[in-house]
């Protein structure tokens, strides 16, 4: 696979046009799944900032590649770990709304923590250009309290185990295929790990598009009709 700032315009252009389809096709069927559904295109504006920051490095400009950059990170650091559980939030039972309240919190304080230095720190945020690739690193502020891998684990936790854990199967099954892009990043690309993980993540999104069209031909909930079932017949028959 190919990693390139025409793969990421080629996503952006795919991704985007399909999450407003998919974010108008919830709006008339499930309203609840609205946020889940502006996935697509919230990944298809990252892989947009991803191929400015591609493009400004091809030409040099390495300002223009660190504001592209914060763009980039803004939706990797601050966004997933918030809208991930939040979206979920919409879709699930009362009861289980809290679970989801807290999964929440904790991305915000976590992503707050790790994207609005950059914000201040701006050499805290190195970018490597490899052939295939962008590698980004640098400092992070947690790197001061805690080791780098709990960090990871807490985003992974807050990004993907409110989808695993979610009641509803078609979400699960996003959560399977976003796991399954952090198992392929961890297996093959660990040298690139946030551009690769993002970029499957928003490949996976796809299927939410699919979901939901798949959703607006169910019979609404606590709808279940027999095919070929019989009306009951009136026991008045009118006036003899």
């Amino acid at each position: 696979m190919c990693f390139s700032a025409e793969a990421s315009f080629a996503a952006a252009a795919l991704l985007l046009p399909a999450g407003a389809v998919s974010v108008a096709k919830a709006w008339r069927t499930d309203r609840h799944y609205v946020a889940i559904c502006a996935l697509p295109v919230l990944f298809g504006l990252q892989q947009l900032s991803e191929g400015l920051v591609w493009t400004a490095g091809e030409t040099g400009d390495m300002a223009a590649v660190s504001r592209y950059t914060l763009a980039y990170m803004f939706f990797t650091w601050l966004a997933w770990p918030v809208w991930v559980p939040s979206a979920t939030f919409f879709v699930e039972p009362s009861n289980r709304k809290p679970l989801y309240l807290a999964f929440a919190l904790l991305g915000a304080i976590l992503g707050a923590g790790q994207y609005l230095p950059y914000l201040v720190h701006k050499d805290w945020l190195s970018v490597t250009f490899l052939p295939h690739a962008i590698s980004y690193g640098g400092t992070m502020l947690f790197d001061f309290l805690v080791a780098r891998e709990l960090t990871y684990t807490i985003y992974l936790v807050t990004v993907i185990l409110p989808l695993l854990l979610a009641s509803r199967t078609e979400i699960r099954i996003f959560g399977l295929l976003v796991a399954l892009a952090f198992v392929i990043t961890y297996a093959f690309f660990r040298f690139a790990y946030i551009s690769v993980f993002c970029f499957l993540g928003a490949l996976m999104s796809f299927y939410l598009v699919a979901m939901i069209y798949w959703k607006a031909r169910q019979p609404p909930e606590g709808v279940s009709k027999r095919r070929g079932a019989v009306e009951p017949r009136s026991q008045w028959s009118g006036p003899q």
